[in-house]
């Protein structure tokens, strides 16, 4: 990733204290123990209660054992020493809330709207235009990331926005890949990542060790940050979005049974090889050991598998949920007629102010805002007709335009 990246002067400062120190550990330390002393001194009540999601402490320890053999940078262990701190924190603000406000646990998430689809395939930008829906509420990441808390919105805001904005400080070429802001919606890796047990571990992490996921207590915990939020407000449904739905679909049903799958598809040519790189470039925020040709193998067999798997399961009808399709093709050349159709599908139809919504937000935001991410397929380890040739089943299923 070196000869890809160029880190700013001050990453490359703060990293060398590490070894001027002894090692990065010594540094930014993290000590499980210590964590949450810290977390309980930053709040009145300062019991974690019971949010449904089992053995979160028994999780946390082994994740941070994962973290310590991950040999994270002093940038890479700052902000993750931040995210396990906030995490606990909102452990805390969430079961001090449920004892404050018993009825929020019996909040109902009805039918939910899903995004899943590979990288680059058009999940983000649905995202965000699905959120404008006036039926529909998304996962606000000053709302998501500090839910139940007892500073202003503002200040929650703020809060957020340090965070979100942060990845781009540490590597400038990440906003290209993907725009983290405060007042957007967020993935739900991103929710449920104080559950100890989910993907974004998995992802930031090189080599996640002895450390496993816990699918169900991810889903319970983001459970319970949507039933936080949603508390004491209008009925609406929620709009979420993950590529690593693609994985966990049954997983997901049983969570919410009732929910409705929205598939992006692209050449995978094209989401492939993005695939690799944004997660590499996740990784080498934190570290200076990102091991590409195995990444790039990891990702090519899990995503070809998974989106073959997708094509069949929607021809034999064993996905236990109604389904729409938008293909990135489609969405960038009429994005309102796109997501109509894939509405159909699922029950739902683009109302007049949504489709103004739409038109409007996409003419104050055009693409490459934040610079363009380019790539070759060659670039990150794929041989483009071996890749269509493997994934000719998702391929075909789909109609999907093959891209230059």
């Amino acid at each position: 990733m070196a000869e890809r990246y160029e880190r700013p002067d001050w990453v490359r400062r703060v990293n060398a204290m590490g070894p001027a120190a002894g090692d990065a550990a010594g540094v930014v330390p993290l000590e499980v123990g210590a964590l949450i002393d810290t977390a309980r001194a930053s709040v009145d009540d300062a019991d974690f209660g019971d949010l449904g999601d089992g053995d979160w402490e028994g999780r946390l320890r082994t994740l941070v054992s994962a973290i310590d053999d991950n040999d994270l940078h002093v940038v890479g262990r700052l902000m993750t020493r931040e995210e396990l701190l906030r995490g606990l924190r909102t452990r805390l603000c969430l079961a001090a809330e449920r004892r404050r406000e018993p009825s929020v646990a019996d909040e109902v998430i009805e039918a939910p709207v899903v995004i899943t689809g590979p990288a680059r395939s058009g999940t983000t930008i649905l995202f965000e235009l699905l959120a404008l829906d006036p039926g529909l509420r998304s996962p606000i990441a000053a709302d998501v990331l500090h839910p139940a808390s007892p500073a202003p919105y503002e200040a929650r805001l703020a809060m957020a926005q340090a965070e979100q904005e942060l990845w781009a400080d540490v590597q400038p070429e990440f906003a290209s890949m993907h725009e983290l802001r405060s007042d957007l919606p967020v993935e739900c890796i991103t929710i449920s990542s104080p559950s100890f047990g989910g993907s974004h571990w998995s992802m930031v992490l090189n080599d996640p060790g002895g450390w496993t996921p816990d699918i169900e207590a991810d889903l319970a915990f983001h459970r319970a940050v949507l039933q936080s939020v949603q508390h004491g407000e209008p009925p609406r449904r929620w709009v979420l979005k993950t590529p690593g739905y693609l994985f966990l679909l049954d997983d997901l049903l049983r969570a919410y049974p009732d929910a409705r799958v929205m598939f992006t598809h692209r050449d995978p040519a094209k989401t492939m090889p993005s695939t690799v790189s944004t997660t590499a470039m996740v990784q080498w925020l934190r570290t200076d050991h990102v091991e590409l040709d195995g990444l790039a193998a990891l990702i090519g067999a899990l995503f070809a598998d998974a989106l073959n798997t997708v094509a069949r399961r929607r021809d034999d009808g064993s996905i236990a949920a109604p389904c729409g399709d938008v293909r990135f093709s489609d969405l960038m050349a009429d994005p309102v007629a796109a997501i109509g159709a894939a509405y159909a599908a699922i029950g739902r139809e683009v109302v007049p102010d949504h489709a103004a919504a739409i038109t409007d937000y996409l003419a104050a935001k055009p693409r490459g805002k934040h610079g363009v991410h380019r790539y070759e397929a060659s670039d990150w380890g794929f041989d483009v007709a071996a890749l269509r040739a493997e994934m000719a089943p998702y391929l075909d299923r789909f109609a999907i335009p093959l891209e230059d």
